[in-house]
């Protein structure tokens, strides 16, 4: 397999495990969890369920892990391509990913406060959530922001569908504009709702691209000047430039 196909099928694996540990962590066993505007609740939860809980933590840390681990491959693909651009997914992945990471943190705190209460523990493992689903919405700038580098990268390249570029690039302008919409606009949830929807559909289609094809097999068999550029530097990424 050449090395360009198998680096850009890393990246759709990891891209896939951020994808999956989300979706496990923040859509389905944190609202089992976390009962709005009821503290009582959502201590009662947390007691009973105090091994889920620490599931939920365990699945946030795998969001940090994959959003890390991708954000860096994605580097590894593009940075042929364009250097900033494929610097920029990596900063911007990055910066979602030390997100999650103090969610991580405060699901954690929260558990610890359930299971070994202090003062007001009702209310204390409310707003401990509260704040953890706030990280995660305001997270969503960087993570609207390093889809649009990303498409900007799909259409330079011309290993992927172009169409798929400017999905991406729509995508990371829609979810920056759904986050401004959850806080100045908070009753409007389905136009949010509605504005990430190019980007979901974004993600899974260079996901799944990147899994079953990798590239497109001119980029490793006849590629333009641009492909061919980075193609040589991801086989060998350690030879200076004036070398090679």
């Amino acid at each position: 397999m050449h090395l360009l196909i198998r680096t850009a099928r890393t990246t759709g694996l990891l891209y896939l495990g951020l994808a999956i540990a989300g979706a496990l962590g923040f859509l389905t066993i944190r609202p089992q969890l976390f009962a709005a505007g009821d503290p009582e609740a959502t201590l009662a939860h947390l007691v009973g369920n105090e091994s889920l809980a620490r599931v939920a933590i365990m699945l946030e840390l795998l969001v940090v892990l994959a959003q890390t681990g991708t954000a860096v491959w994605f580097y590894r693909l593009f940075r042929g391509v364009d250097t900033t651009a494929a610097g920029c997914i990596a900063a911007f992945g990055m910066v979602n990913a030390i997100a999650i990471l103090g969610s991580a943190a405060l699901l954690a705190t929260a558990t610890q406060v359930a299971t070994e209460p202090f003062g007001d523990a009702a209310h204390t493992v409310q707003l401990l959530y509260l704040i953890s689903g706030n990280l995660w919405v305001v997270g969503g700038l960087f993570f609207g922001l390093w889809l649009v580098p990303m498409g900007w990268c799909v259409l330079r390249s011309g290993w992927l569908p172009r169409p798929l570029g400017w999905v991406l690039v729509v995508g990371g302008g829609g979810y920056l504009l759904s986050t401004f919409v959850a806080y100045l606009a908070p009753n409007a949830k389905v136009v949010a709702d509605l504005l990430v929807i190019p980007a979901t559909v974004g993600e899974f289609w260079i996901l799944g691209y990147l899994i079953i094809v990798g590239v497109r097999r001119s980029a490793t068999t006849t590629p333009g000047p641009e492909a061919g550029r980075s193609a040589r530097q991801v086989v060998d990424p350690v030879v200076p430039a004036a070398h090679r």
